[in-house]
């Protein structure tokens, strides 16, 4: 496995690593130019809307919007986020536009996006994914209350407060004295941005790629003008007098904590919108070419875009998941569209600044009043209760609604490291006896602060018996270890039994592994494999499933358990190619894994499989170059140590040879085993002296063929050029391998004559412990004792010993 495999150097030129793009001029798809066009008119209103309630100016909404797609498209790390004004940042905004005014809210955007650079610069990106995701969630719910709470006053006709207690408080009130145009603009803003992507039909999925938001404001902003109703409208004063930023006035440390709130809220929202961007551009079909995100990058790019947009007079800058999806959603390729989009908007501030004026604000408030509904996710709430932290959920939610955004989050993180060390010391040992069978069962975390509790449990069995103890956890920490196994060592001393087991394929431990020795398990969770098979009869006990059903299933569970342990590792192999040590030829048979077999990882080996693993000798009339042509890159290109022909138990190519015989060769498959005639014909000499495996004689004729055939195939080997020029040059070593499928058994072979001898490796071949003696630590005694007298049978001490080294040594 990689993690036992010797470091490699790195090249400057791998082998297969694509070409470097060509530098040109700058080429936009066509892809790119209409996600960036639905990316814009999402973004349009809902910046003027996030400005409206955050009570800055409205064109702070624009002048973040454009600097977001233009400098964080063109600086982030994640090529499709889309960042600008979000609606997580409008309750921060706003409270720190009613502390310290407008110009030095500017200010602190400036010191904030200057920490995201220093963040940035110390690569430490991927710490605040540490944060529990029920902090995060119950943030932007918290968020969304207070926005919605808000929002709601100016829907009805009002003015909203900057308390939501105090919003709240005056509810009834507003209630008392409603504005029947701002309420019926407001419904109908509602009404269109629900029902919009539910309209039905071939016509519905044609108008469904109208943005629902413009179609709500645009649809609000019509019927006003034309019933002519009196309503506050948008307000765009002269570019000429935009506020830009000011110096921060005010208390050092309250502006200090305003620098750190929103350098935390802006940074976690947009490493976590970068994260659900490669998600979502990962479940697209066709987007193998879209990298995945750079975090670090990506936090240096929004500090750079919060710089910018602080300096302009702009809000704080965040990525922002509605148009993020909608970008991945409409099919873009590159940053090409957000930087477009950030271009359109440019042009809309600057052009269609009477057609924005006309629009009312009650319609905006009531598109950010859903956005803040929204950010109340079902789907977040199901799945933090599916996990056990509600109670994480609710403090952070409650404590962002009434104390505030900075003080909510830390609530929230006390309240998840709280729950985490009672679940890490909640940890319930009982022990029972049942028809003399002693039981200890140990449900959660096995810390040292249970040692105490598991110790008096495993003295309640008595000794001599026998002790099963059910490990119902995933992490033991060496405390817990080291007394769990002295009490196994004495109780077996004693004369009694124990036998570790668990819900679980195993349990995590502290305890390290020593360097020298290989504890890699690549194939445990592959345990408890039943196979399925579509022609089962209905007596069968497994279950039929479709193949589409049981592949997707497959893959599934290696995208969940197995992708993340061997990503990283991928990732350097596609940077550096491939440089494997061995050339593994074997045949195609479904039970013969080579990775599980041979303990072997991404990188190790070159494996060639075909039915029999037949090695057709060169320039034969029926002769298939893809073999050969396998054995020439593998031994000029790769240059491979050594090349590895392994057979197996119950081959169906080589019992097909038998029952058919050296007849005329009519179907693919007959004219394939050609290849495989010499095998036949060398077995059918003198029984005795061919090869045969150390300590018994082969169990029939079909297992007989099977070994001949290795040895048959490792002189075709020897007749292809690059080989015997390798071999002359000894830089390559030829070796042949059988595996016992049954017996799960594997056999090398110690040289190639008739008479060779399949050796067995032993299951502890260069990994036993010191100072622990097993059955075939006597045999290997016995073995040299019978050396030292001449005795041995067919092999000699060296050949014994090499036979049992670990197949990778080879």
């Amino acid at each position: 496995m990689p993690a036992c495999a010797p470091p490699r150097t790195q090249h400057p030129h791998p082998p297969h690593s694509p070409p470097a793009a060509r530098r040109g001029r700058l080429r936009i798809e066509g892809a790119d130019l209409s996600a960036s066009v639905a990316v814009f008119l999402i973004a349009l209103p809902l910046s003027l809307g996030i400005a409206l309630a955050t009570g800055a100016p409205l064109q702070a909404g624009l002048v973040a919007a454009a600097v977001g797609g233009l400098v964080a498209g063109r600086l982030g790390g994640c090529p499709l986020q889309v960042s600008g004004p979000a609606a997580g940042l409008t309750v921060v905004t706003a409270d720190l536009i009613h502390r310290y005014g407008w110009r030095t809210t500017c200010g602190i955007t400036v010191l904030a996006g200057l920490a995201q650079l220093g963040l940035g610069c110390l690569r430490v990106a991927r710490g605040a994914l540490a944060v529990s995701p029920a902090v995060v969630h119950g943030m932007l719910a918290g968020i969304g209350v207070t926005i919605a709470v808000a929002q709601l006053h100016i829907v009805l006709g009002g003015s909203p407060d900057s308390s939501v207690l105090a919003n709240l408080a005056a509810l009834p009130a507003q209630l008392a004295r409603l504005d029947p145009a701002a309420v019926s603009m407001s419904a109908l803003t509602l009404t269109l941005l629900l029902a919009w992507p539910r309209i039905p039909g071939r016509a519905g999925r044609l108008l469904r790629r109208i943005p629902a938001a413009l179609v709500a404001v645009a649809g609000a902003t019509a019927t006003a003008a034309l019933t002519g109703l009196a309503l506050p409208r948008v307000g765009l004063p002269s570019w000429s007098s935009h506020a830009l930023a000011g110096l921060p006035e005010g208390p050092v440390l309250g502006v200090a904590a305003a620098v750190l709130t929103t350098t935390l809220v802006c940074s976690v929202q947009s490493l976590l919108g970068a994260v659900a961007v490669d998600k979502l551009v990962a479940a697209r079909p066709g987007s193998a070419h879209v990298g995945r995100s750079n975090l670090d990058r990506e936090l240096l790019g929004q500090g750079a875009a919060n710089i910018v947009s602080g300096t302009l007079g702009g809000l704080p800058v965040a990525g922002v998941a509605v148009r993020s999806t909608a970008n991945v959603n409409s099919g873009a390729v590159s940053r090409n569209s957000t930087m477009l989009h950030g271009v359109f908007v440019v042009v809309a501030a600057l052009l269609m600044v009477p057609l924005l004026e006309r629009i009312p604000l009650a319609s905006l408030a009531a598109l950010v009043m859903a956005v803040g509904i929204q950010m109340v996710s079902l789907h977040h709430i199901r799945t933090v209760t599916r996990h056990r932290e509600v109670l994480v959920y609710a403090a952070t939610t409650l404590g962002v609604v009434f104390l505030g955004v900075l003080s909510g989050v830390a609530l929230g993180v006390a309240v998840a490291v709280a729950l985490a060390l009672h679940r890490l010391t909640r940890t319930r040992i009982t022990h029972d006896e049942k028809e003399g069978v002693h039981r200890v069962h140990v449900r959660g975390q096995l810390t040292f602060l249970a040692v105490p509790r598991l110790s008096r449990a495993l003295h309640l069995v008595p000794q001599g018996a026998h002790a099963v103890v059910e490990l119902d956890g995933s992490f033991m920490d060496h405390a817990a270890y080291e007394s769990l196994q002295d009490w196994q060592s004495s109780h077996t001393a004693r004369g009694g039994s124990a036998e570790l087991t668990g819900r679980r394929a195993a349990v995590r431990t502290a305890e390290p592994a020593p360097a020298a020795v290989c504890r890699c398990r690549p194939w445990t969770p592959w345990r408890n494999h039943r196979t399925c098979f579509t022609g089962a009869s209905s007596t069968s006990a497994a279950p039929v499933a479709p193949a589409a059903q049981e592949l997707a299933r497959g893959i599934s569970s290696f995208q969940r358990n197995t992708a993340p342990l061997v990503r990283e590792e991928l990732a350097r192999l596609a940077r550096e190619g491939q440089r494997p040590s061995q050339l593994f030829l074997t045949c195609a048979d479904s039970r013969l894994v080579t990775s599980m077999i041979t303990a072997s990882g991404p990188g190790d080996l070159f494996v060639v499989r075909n039915v029999g693993n037949l090695v057709p000798p060169p320039g034969e009339e029926h002769g298939d170059d893809s073999v050969a042509a396998a054995i020439e890159y593998a031994v000029e290109v790769l240059k491979v140590r050594s090349i590895t022909v392994c057979g197996h138990s119950g081959c169906g190519a080589m019992q097909a040879l038998l029952a058919a015989g050296p007849e005329e060769a009519a179907t693919p498959l007959k004219r394939w085993l050609r290849h495989g005639l010499p095998s036949l014909t060398r077995v059918a000499g003198d029984h005795r002296a061919g090869p045969r495996l150390a300590g018994r004689a082969c169990a029939d004729a079909v297992e007989r063929l099977c070994l001949t055939n290795v040895v048959q195939q490792l002189d075709h080997l020897r007749a292809h050029a690059p080989v015997a020029r390798a071999l002359e040059a000894g830089e390559l070593e030829l070796h042949g391998m059988y595996f016992h499928v049954g017996e799960a058994q594997a056999y090398l072979l110690d040289g190639a004559a008739d008479g060779a001898v399949f050796g067995e490796v032993s299951e502890d071949a260069g990994e036993r412990p010191a100072g622990r003696k097993g059955r075939k630590d006597e045999q290997e005694e016995q073995e040299e004792k019978a050396a030292q007298e001449g005795k041995v049978e067919g092999m000699d001490v060296t050949a014994v010993k090499e036979a049992r080294s670990p197949v990778r040594s080879t």
